[in-house]
């Protein structure tokens, strides 16, 4: 069974750092795609970033190009959300997903194409 577990989140000021993590267990991962979400009181779950296994390709919302990074440790099975330069709007709780279907080359940035989720991780950022 896939199982994900994010870690990381936390208070910071705007302007801050964090580095979220993503456990991944039950599968190998390194031949699949999976993503970070986020979602805000009362908005809708949003696309943040993918990162394509085998072929180590990336995908960003515009929201956050330039200040984050995915990246993934394919041996750990952990993919990171290095977040910089913080913003109050990047407030959110942060989700992990995985597609469950190997060498998968469509959409990255839609939520209904991943199949499973982690629990979340919350990141409140103080203006």
């Amino acid at each position: 069974q896939v199982q994900l577990v994010e870690s990381g989140g936390g208070l910071v000021q705007a302007g801050g750092s964090l580095r979220l993590s993503c456990v991944a267990s039950g599968r190998t991962f390194s031949r699949l795609t999976m993503g970070w979400f986020r979602q805000a009181p009362g908005k809708e779950r949003e696309f943040v970033a993918a990162f394509r296994g085998w072929t180590s390709q990336t995908y960003y919302a515009d929201s956050v190009k330039g200040r984050f990074t995915v990246s993934r440790d394919n041996a750990e099975n952990t993919m990171y959300l290095q977040m910089n330069s913080l913003k109050a709007e990047d407030t959110a709780i942060y989700y992990c997903a995985v597609v469950n279907r190997q060498w998968y080359t469509g959409d990255a940035y839609s939520r209904n194409v991943y199949d499973y989720w982690g629990q979340g991780t919350q990141v409140t950022v103080s203006s």
